[in-house]
């Protein structure tokens, strides 16, 4: 790989959820040298692989992946430190001349490595979360209002965020601690560049419903009461969100089978549109049909010569 332009060269691939971002990295991966940083906010949990749609060592056809299974499923896994241990990992592949793939659909996560979000190092406020836990994103954006009038503002501004109850919540932690937030230097020592993948509307719909059936018939079910068992509790199930919220349900009796998967699939489904929505801000990304290898091949090619 030949780098002419100051700054060693990311390459970040993003799309909705179902898309084929990650076969499309392992493709890229492999032409151009690189490695793979997963951007998954629930990838990084150990145990949790089918539920999460989680690349098997045989889709990642050799190619080495950093930031799956780094954390207890039990414990919260935060954006700092994600960033914290993605940094570690791109500084590494850089080193060794290879080209750094970060690949997912946690945007957030991928803000907070490329130094684009606030992030701040206060401790979590079990209290407070629980007395918490029972308000709407309305009345959560309310409270932060009173507490710190500029991050309110920020955040209503964007849809997915002020209807993002635990991201409210987390918000009103930061602005309750007493710590000043953590406003990250811009970085000079990397190039990030954009391709996102984006089916129509259709076929993300067909895409998102086969992958769910294929995931149930790989054991999906069994991988969530197998997580139950050796600890994980129907309350952090149910925080994990989207399959393992709806495993939770209808493993305790509360849904049958047929309202699991139907409320699973449209919830993936407002899930990619929610993904959507937040990419839309990022006017650096370029974006491409899944299918159009030859146009995204070109695309990073000029990018890196």
């Amino acid at each position: 790989m030949s780098i002419k332009r100051k700054g060693h060269p990311i390459l970040v691939v993003v799309g909705p959820t179902a898309s084929g971002k990650s076969g499309l990295a392992v493709r890229l991966a492999k032409r151009f040298g690189g490695e793979i940083i997963s951007a998954d906010s629930r990838q990084v949990y150990k145990g949790m692989d089918i539920g999460t749609a989680k690349v098997t060592q045989r889709e990642m056809g050799g190619i080495r992946h950093h930031l799956l299974d780094v954390a207890d499923p039990k414990k919260r896994f935060s954006a700092g430190r994600y960033r914290d241990l993605a940094r570690a990992a791109l500084d590494d592949i850089a080193r060794r001349g290879k080209l750094p793939i970060v690949c997912g659909g946690t945007g957030f996560y991928i803000d907070a490595l490329l130094g684009e979000n606030v992030l701040s190092d206060a401790p979590p406020n079990e209290a407070l979360q629980k007395r918490l836990s029972g308000k709407s994103p309305a009345q959560l954006l309310l409270a932060l209002k009173k507490l710190d009038p500029k991050r309110a503002k920020i955040i209503s501004k964007s849809n997915s965020e002020r209807n993002n109850a635990r991201r409210l919540i987390r918000a009103i932690e930061i602005a309750s601690s007493g710590k000043r937030p953590i406003v990250p230097p811009p970085d000079r020592l990397y190039m990030p560049f954009f391709i996102g993948i984006k089916p129509s509307p259709a076929e993300l719909k067909k895409r998102i419903l086969d992958r769910l059936e294929k995931r149930l018939g790989q054991g999906m079910i069994a991988e969530a009461r197998r997580l139950h068992s050796r600890g994980l509790s129907w309350k952090r199930m149910d925080e994990l969100g989207l399959e393992y919220r709806y495993m939770a349900g209808y493993l305790r009796g509360r849904l049958t089978e047929k309202e699991f998967k139907e409320k699973l699939a449209t919830e993936i489904w407002h899930y990619a549109q929610r993904q959507m929505t937040w990419w839309r801000r990022n006017k650096k990304i370029k974006w491409f049909e899944p299918d159009d290898i030859k146009n995204i091949g070109r695309s990073i090619k000029s990018r890196l010569t």
